[in-house]
């Protein structure tokens, strides 16, 4: 029997997803051809998958310009997994430990490699949604999700290359794994230059009964304020605050014990 080039349904499905996920840096909308060049595909096979898309409303046309942006269906599940997860309900806590420690307060989880800013100020502050992704060995919140990552997502070399940010980017997987093993032991993670110049970070779990880190919450600021000598009053303002949280978003069977 001939082999044939039809993806299987697996294969379909994949490739669909990854077009989607072509729009996540929040650039402009995106041709056929533009899809094809990052994925790999050829042309046709990109305009099938994206027409496809238009039809289950994932991705919209604009039909003066031939070129797709995403769709209503991803803006409904997107806020449907939003409220899913209660995490309408965190601002004000945010807002809270922004206000008394004068630093930036931002909730964050894990998608794939990257560390995914769900809530706070950089959130709100930066509407485009642009640096809303980081990539997990580059954050404070990364290091945090990787030092108490569930089953299945604590195998550091799936992390791929580690690219550096800034020079100061922790980019060899021996020196990461260091890094992690402090983190577990000191209870928290900081960024200190790696994913931004100027910028330190520090971060904590939010962990469920497991131990795992369902969430990370991070102050972020200058070196300037976020001193080594202030460390310990930003951190237990931080531990509050992420304990305060695992209230709001996990299920009391989920919760640790008090």
């Amino acid at each position: 029997m001939p082999r044939t080039n039809t993806p299987t349904g697996n294969q379909a499905v994949l490739r669909a997803l990854n077009v989607l996920h072509c729009f996540r840096d929040n650039g402009a909308a995106l041709s056929a051809s533009d899809i094809a060049r990052r994925l790999n595909l050829s042309s046709s096979t990109a305009h099938r998958l994206a027409r496809t898309l238009v039809r289950a409303g994932f991705l919209d046309q604009d039909d003066g310009t031939a070129r797709y942006r995403l769709g209503p269906s991803v803006v409904e599940l997107g806020l449907l997994s939003y409220h899913q997860r209660g995490l309408q309900r965190t601002g004000p806590e945010l807002d809270h430990l922004a206000q008394v420690t004068g630093a930036t307060a931002d909730l964050a989880i894990r998608g794939g490699t990257h560390v995914v800013l769900v809530s706070g100020g950089s959130v709100r502050r930066n509407d485009t949604g642009i640096g809303l992704r980081r990539p997990l060995h580059s954050t404070a919140l990364g290091k945090v999700l990787l030092a108490w990552a569930r089953p299945g997502e604590d195998d550091l070399s799936e992390l791929g290359p580690l690219r550096p940010l800034t020079g100061r980017t922790i980019a060899d997987l021996p020196s990461l794994r260091a890094e992690i093993e402090r983190v577990r032991t000191a209870g928290y993670a900081i960024n200190d230059g790696e994913s931004a110049e100027g910028i330190r970070t520090l971060a904590v779990p939010l962990l469920d009964r497991a131990g795992h880190a369902r969430f990370a919450l991070a102050v972020r600021s200058t070196p300037e304020v976020l001193t080594d000598a202030r460390m310990p009053w930003f951190l237990g303002h931080a531990q509050t605050c992420a304990r305060a949280l695992e209230v709001l978003l996990l299920h009391p069977d989920e919760r640790r014990r008090a």
